[in-house]
This record gives structure tokens, C-alpha cells and sequence, in this order.
């Protein structure tokens, strides 16, 4: 029998196989943050353990990190301690980190495919839930706690139990105005949660093949959300074009080596999964959730589902919609288009095209917060920013910024944000606050008239 994807790249790092119990397995790369390591670094000072394999290890600051005047030394004082930490630890290790100002500084998930330090057939991990973005190199990467990210410190190899297998068949063209987060949302609508656990999801077919990698990015993140160890598209001739060239990327022969090994990654004709499921491209239209989980999601002009049970109708309740209500004239006060969803260059290019002469709504408060210095550097590049800026969307520096409520960035308790982050969760971004997740198109569209429209009965470029 032939193997998958996740087969081929979970069984060449395998160290070694506990009878009748977990495997020992390598990893290639290990990134980290200011909020989930210092822990990890004290256990290990505490019990006189040595980073094992600094060089495998990246860091960059952004959860906690505010997206105005970086500049300036941070004002809120939790923060600025936790940078600081994460300064002296990397320093002290002797391990790469891209501080905040640093040109190579992002969001973690953003800066390290846009680096070249994700590619296909590693194994990689971070103390971040949505590690799985980099799965669309053909990459096994999920998150770990905090206790994972000690035992990767001390050994670069994680103890774990293999997860079972899933495929997501998508097949057929999409409609024009629908886009990878679309995709997502879509898929966890209607699979739920939960239909992920235990399993490693690779994404297959016509719609994700024809999609960009930033496009592919957006979907694997999202895998989390139906709860999913992490998710997978197999690499091809888009992956290897969109590596070459980059920084940490391998050059000459040696890229063509590694190409060469990269061909042979994708699942075999012959493989089997533990679980598969197939949707037609033609049913996919934008999406908004309007509930307290990702799963909780419509088609843009449906209508909420009537549901009896409770923990649905008190998810209505905080967000203060009935069911069989429609979103579509709901007014919104604040729009979000960053995060490590939906932060990338792409996604503000395809904003700035419906934004491009005309004017943000009075009512609505708009934060684009770029993913990384690159992509700020792109926008600005590009006249991008000039669009924005002339329209009275506000661009910000690099960071998490409003998708978690960890930093300045929060919506007002009882306020609206249609946000293309990925959780929707009770205060995520804020106290009291009702997150409404959509594509960059729908978040750009809500800010300029106010409220949620339809766009697909919009004139679209």
C-alpha cells in the first residue's frame, strides 16, 4: 500500500518507537515567541539543562507586541518584561531572534515561510496553536505547550502518538469573490469543531492546487479549528517557486536537491486514509461566522440555523443574534484585517482593490495590521498604503494586534468586529466583545458601507 503525504514525512523522523506506545520524533525547526517560552527556559536553566540545538531555533516577538510607535520602549509593563525575557534568553542561548524593529520581524507564522525557513518534508513546531499554517509547504508543523517546548529545548525531539489520517477533497472552480478563508470557514461549517481530532488533515484537490501559497497558508491554519493536529497540501511547482530565492532558503545545487527529494512528498495514488470527505467548489460562497466557535458559520446571504440546544442559544445570546436572523445590514463599528490568518501581502492587495476610490464608513474603526516587516514594506512598496490611507483605513506596524486580546488592540465590550483573524471565541478580542470572521474582501466591504453587505450581488474587479 502506498503511503500519504504526513506518512512520509512523520516516518523518516522517527527516532525511535516506544513498544506498544508513542514514537520519538525529530524536529527539524522549532520556532518561538515571548509568551509560551519563558517557562520552557527556565525549567531547563532551573535543572542545568542545555539548549540541545540552538541553530534549529528561531524567535521573533509578536503576540505581545503594540503596533504603534515601536519606536518607543513599550508602555504596557507586562509586555515590555516579557520582550525583555525573550531578548536575554536568546541572547544567553546563542539562538536567532528577529526583536521587535528588526527588518525580519512578524508574526511568527508569517515571517518564517516569507524567510525561507519553512519548507517541505520538516518537522516543525511552536508554543502557537496555529503552527499548521506552515502544513501548506507539505510541512508536518503543529503547536505544543509549554512543557513540548522544554522537551524540544532539551532534546529537539517530541514523545507523541501518531495521529490517525483525514482528507479534504475540494473540487471544481471557485466563484469569484469567494477566497481561501472562505474555503475554511466553509469546511468547518460543515464538518464541525471537532471532526479533526486525533487526525492530521491533508487538503487535496482542483481548489487547492489552483490556489496561491499565501491562499494555501490561510486554509492550513484554520485546520486547528476543526480541531485537527494540524493540516497538509502536498508541495508542487507554486511551493518550490515561492521558496527559491528566499533568504534562508537552500541556493543553487542545493535547492535542486532539495526540490528534487520535495517531488517525492505527495500521497500516492494507492494510499489510504482513516477518514475522508469530498465538496464541490460551486457550493462555496463568502462566509461569516455568527456564533462563538468557527464551526458556527453561513453562507453570507443565508440566514442563522434554528438550534435547540443550549450551549448554541448561548452563544446567540453573547453575540445578541437570533436564529433564522440574516447578517446582511447588521451595522459594524470595527474592522480587523491582519493576524496570522490573513496578514500577508495578498490579502491587503485584494482589500486595497475593493477599498481603491472609496471611503471608509464614519462609523467604522479600521485596523490593517500587516503581518510582518516585509509585508508593511510590500504595502508601502506597492502604493498600497496610499489607498488605505486616503480611504481613512489606519495601517499599523507587525503584530498579532486585535486577534487576541493580549496586547492594545481590543474591541470595546459589546462592540461588532468583522475580523479576519481565526478565532471567534467569547472575548477574544476583548472583553465583552463579538467577533465576526470573514474574508479580507467582506471585512474591507463591511468597513466601507458600515455594514455587513452581500458582496456577491457587488460589482467585483
Amino acid at each position: 500500500m502506498g503511503k500519504t503525504l504526513f506518512d512520509k514525512v512523520w516516518d523518516t523522523h522517527v527516532v525511535d518507537t516506544i513498544k506498544d506506545g508513542p514514537q520519538i520524533l525529530y524536529i527539524d525547526k522549532h520556532l518561538i515567541h515571548e509568551v509560551t517560552s519563558p517557562q520552557a527556559f527556565n525549567e531547563l536553566e532551573q535543572r542545568g539543562v542545555p539548549i540541545f540545538r540552538p541553530d534549529q531555533i528561531v524567535a521573533t516577538a509578536d503576540h505581545n507586541t503594540p503596533t504603534t510607535n515601536q519606536h518607543l520602549p513599550v508602555k504596557d509593563e507586562l509586555s515590555r518584561n516579557q520582550l525583555a525575557q525573550l531578548s536575554e534568553n536568546c541572547k544567553k542561548n546563542n539562538i536567532t531572534l528577529y526583536e521587535l524593529g528588526h527588518k525580519y520581524n512578524g508574526i511568527v507564522h508569517v515571517m518564517a515561510p516569507e524567510l525561507g525557513i519553512t519548507q517541505p518534508g520538516m518537522t516543525m513546531v511552536c508554543g502557537d496553536s496555529h503552527t499548521s499554517t506552515h502544513g501548506a509547504f507539505g510541512t508536518i508543523a503543529f503547536g505544543i505547550g509549554t512543557s513540548q517546548v522544554a522537551q524540544v529545548f532539551a532534546s529537539q525531539c517530541l514523545l507523541l502518538t501518531k495521529p490517525k489520517s483525514l482528507r479534504v477533497t475540494v473540487n471544481g472552480k471557485l466563484k469569484n469573490g469567494v477566497l481561501p478563508k472562505d474555503v475554511i470557514l466553509y469546511i468547518i461549517s460543515k464538518l464541525g469543531t471537532n471532526s479533526g481530532t486525533g487526525y492530521f488533515c491533508e487538503y487535496a484537490g482542483d481548489v487547492f492546487k489552483n490556489m496561491s501559497m499565501e491562499g494555501r497558508m490561510t486554509v492550513c491554519n484554520m485546520s486547528i479549528e476543526m480541531g485537527a493536529r494540524g493540516g497538509m497540501i502536498a508541495p508542487d511547482q507554486k511551493t518550490f517557486d515561492y521558496i527559491e530565492g528566499r533568504e534562508f532558503a537552500p541556493k543553487g545545487e542545493a535547492f535542486n536537491k532539495k526540490v528534487a527529494y520535495w517531488k517525492t512528498l505527495p500521497t500516492d495514488k494507492d494510499a489510504k486514509f482513516d477518514k475522508e470527505y469530498h465538496f464541490e467548489a460551486s457550493d462555496i460562497e463568502p462566509m461569516v461566522t455568527y456564533g462563538t466557535n468557527p464551526g458556527m458559520g453561513i453562507k453570507i446571504s443565508g440566514s442563522i440555523p434554528k438550534d435547540t440546544n443550549a450551549s448554541f442559544q448561548k452563544a446567540l445570546d453573547y453575540m445578541n443574534f437570533k436564529a433564522g436572523e440574516s447578517l446582511i445590514d447588521k451595522p459594524i463599528n470595527f474592522v480587523f484585517i491582519g493576524s496570522c490568518t490573513n496578514s500577508r501581502i495578498e490579502d491587503f492587495r485584494v482589500a486595497a482593490n475593493y477599498i481603491k476610490g472609496k471611503r471608509k464608513a464614519d462609523n467604522v474603526t479600521a485596523w490593517l495590521v500587516p503581518g510582518s516587516k516585509q509585508v508593511e514594506a510590500q504595502i508601502i512598496e506597492e502604493g498600497l498604503k496610499d489607498i488605505f490611507e486616503n480611504a481613512g483605513f489606519e495601517l499599523r506596524q507587525p503584530g498579532c494586534s486585535a486577534c487576541l486580546a493580549m496586547n492594545d488592540d481590543k474591541i470595546p465590550q459589546g462592540e461588532y468586529c468583522v475580523s479576519t483573524s481565526n478565532r471567534n471565541f467569547e472575548g477574544r478580542q476583548g472583553q465583552g466583545s463579538r467577533t465576526i470572521l470573514a474574508s479580507p474582501l467582506v471585512a474591507a466591504a463591511t468597513a466601507v458601507k458600515g455594514k455587513i453587505v452581500d458582496i456577491t450581488k457587488q460589482q467585483l474587479n
